[in-house]
């Protein structure tokens, strides 16, 4: 009894190192979204809110297509590490680094034609699609450091490294929230105030980020092999690995964006209120990947080891908190959505319209944890194929649910949809991890 307290103490130890400093760097991130829907809410008109929600969905639609320079660097990286081949990990950050950087110049050069396409999207007026144009053409600058930054959080997760990615991160939005601030209410800028905010945090970060990889990674470079850096075989697993990814988080883009210009369409303030109760999910994501980000580092490091014991141990413990967690939120959701809003919103109208659908928000934790954690261990264990497959299954859904149900419930169709979505990620992937990882039950 008193082995099996300190096996299960050691894991959960292993679990929550990971897992919390990337909580505490997710945190940030669904803070600064709120806080600039705040502030985009005390500009005096619901239509700020609604297009700082277009505008940063247009860069989830453009930057989380790019998301395999982070989940395939933390794979990679992992099993190398668990394998203690630091010269092949070496190979993975560079490569990354170097692919992360090119694609953010191509979106600055290629911004205009990127821009046009994704404003006719945009189904609301004219004042709101100006005000997303604004928005697009400064936050787009950052590209560059915001890809670059990809590569450097995930491989430092590969590392078992939390606490560089979450210092960065919290730099990042603690310096975006104060820029967004003064700009607006220090200097009487608006929405470009709020843009510009961002896009200079995001370069500062990225600066930061390879100072500190110089100062504490800086010795690896004597691993560094410069033939096998673009070795063939190693790149077309690369390559392989990534395009499965991408597909997969397309589509999850897809489904997102999807989500977000729908309710554009169902008027100004629908917009508003999804806006606002999709807060209740990115809160909910971002704690959950802490968890999923733990997962990623240890099925990796496990994999490269070669240790299945500790590998199965380890998912198991990860559900259990990851159900832990799961039930705090709903529990959080019943009894305070009332203090959320008024957080995120003083527009009554819009509150009282929210009020109706808040529902939907207690689902969110319980259909959607699953889907989390396994994409945390699928990616630790680079099993981008059925990670690409589930996706392409729950979008399928999705897409069904939703037009088959709109001209009946409307926006209760497009949460039904949502939540539908959610659960068959989860489901799917459930059922594949017992073939993927050999074993009976979680």
């Amino acid at each position: 009894m008193a082995y099996k307290l300190q096996y299960l103490t050691s894991m959960d130890k292993k679990i929550f190192r990971l897992a919390l400093p990337n909580i505490i760097t997710n945190i940030t991130v669904p803070l600064l979204g709120m806080i600039d829907i705040a502030v985009a809410g005390r500009l005096g008109s619901a239509v700020y809110i609604g297009a700082i929600a277009l505008g940063a969905n247009i860069f989830n639609m453009i930057y989380w297509n790019f998301g395999f320079l982070r989940m395939s660097s933390s794979g990679f990286a992992s099993q190398a590490y668990g394998a203690r081949d630091f010269s092949e990990s070496m190979n993975v950050f560079i490569r990354s680094l170097a692919i992360g950087l090119a694609i953010g110049f191509l979106i600055v050069l290629f911004q205009y034609p990127i821009g046009e396409l994704a404003f006719k999207l945009i189904k609301s007026g004219p004042e709101s699609v100006q005000h997303v144009k604004t928005y697009f053409r400064i936050v787009v600058w950052g590209a560059p450091a915001v890809l670059g930054m990809y590569a450097f959080k995930g491989w430092f997760i590969g590392m078992q490294n939390a606490r560089i990615p979450m210092f960065i991160a919290i730099l990042n939005n603690v310096l975006n929230i104060i820029l967004s601030i003064g700009f607006v209410f220090g200097l009487g800028m608006r929405i470009d105030g709020i843009a510009l905010g961002t896009a200079l945090s995001q370069i500062t970060s990225f600066l930061v980020a390879a100072i500190l990889w110089q100062k504490y990674y800086g010795r690896l470079k004597k691993y560094v092999r410069k033939e096998t850096i673009w070795d063939k075989l190693a790149i077309r697993q690369y390559f392989k690995v990534n395009s499965d990814i991408f597909v997969r988080t397309f589509l999850l883009t897809l489904v997102t964006t999807f989500f977000t210009f729908a309710s554009s369409g169902m008027g100004d303030t629908i917009l508003a209120v999804n806006a606002l109760l999709m807060q209740f999910f990115m809160l909910f994501s971002y704690f959950m990947d802490g968890f999923a980000y733990a997962g990623e580092a240890l099925a990796g490091r496990f994999i490269g080891a070669k240790n299945k014991p500790l590998l199965q141990h380890m998912i198991k413990r990860i559900f259990f908190w990851g159900l832990m967690v799961s039930l705090f939120a709903v529990v959080v959701y019943t009894f305070f959505p009332n203090l959320i809003l008024r957080l995120l919103t003083n527009d009554i109208a819009v509150i009282t319209e929210a009020k109706n659908y808040m529902f939907w928000t207690l689902l969110i934790p319980i259909t959607g944890f699953a889907a989390f954690l396994w994409d945390g261990i699928f990616i630790g264990a680079t099993a981008s194929a059925e990670m690409r497959n589930a996706m392409i299954l729950s979008s399928v859904v999705f897409f069904l649910s939703y037009f088959l149900l709109m001209p009946m419930w409307g926006n209760n169709a497009l949460w039904l949809s949502f939540i539908i979505y959610l659960a068959a990620r989860g489901i799917t992937l459930t059922f594949m991890a017992r073939k993927t990882f050999n074993y009976e039950k979680i």
